[in-house]
């Protein structure tokens, strides 16, 4: 008897602890109000010097997740995310889709997810970002994920980034 309820415990533990970690990260919160989260993030990006990268998608995408990994764990894109974006994840998801805000975005969502928008400090759309060319096979590609960064990074552009070629008259 006593063998069978110490075999019965070890098989939940071992199933409770399987579950647990086959649990997909909380990423996006349907709950929160993406409004004032994202006039946070545009306040912060402008006291900072950077922009805003809107990730849009759900805790329900496995894409969305593999992206947030791969950035998180590989030094180059943790860098240069972190150096010139502030990050946040909207949810898109049957608790919240964020019509309102999608709306005002000129609906990103019509590309899948993840889908990207790159915001400059004061709160203009510069940027959606189809995440398809982002891919490779089946993940993410880093070089193309850096690209993108760089290519909307402030000081990418930033006019004075880019000095004028044009000749003076003698």
């Amino acid at each position: 008897m006593k063998k069978s309820i110490l075999i019965i415990l070890i098989s939940v533990f071992s199933l409770s602890s399987m579950i647990a970690q086959t649990e997909k990260p909380k990423l996006y919160h349907p709950e929160a109000d993406a409004k004032a989260d994202i006039a946070k993030a545009i306040s912060k990006a402008k006291a900072e010097g950077k922009h805003v990268l809107l990730q849009i998608g759900g805790n329900w995408c496995s894409w969305c997740i593999a992206f947030d990994k791969k950035v998180k764990e590989t030094e180059s894109l943790r860098t240069l995310l972190n150096e010139n974006y502030i990050a946040y994840h909207l949810n898109y998801s049957r608790e919240n889709y964020n019509e309102d805000i999608l709306a005002d975005l000129d609906y990103p969502q019509r590309f899948g997810f993840p889908v990207f928008v790159v915001l400059d400090s004061n709160g203009k759309r510069l940027h959606t970002q189809n995440s398809v060319y982002l891919e490779e096979g089946k993940g993410h590609n880093e070089k193309k994920i850096l690209e993108f960064f760089k290519h909307w990074s402030p000081v990418a552009v930033d006019a004075k980034s880019y000095p004028s070629r044009k000749r003076t008259k003698k």
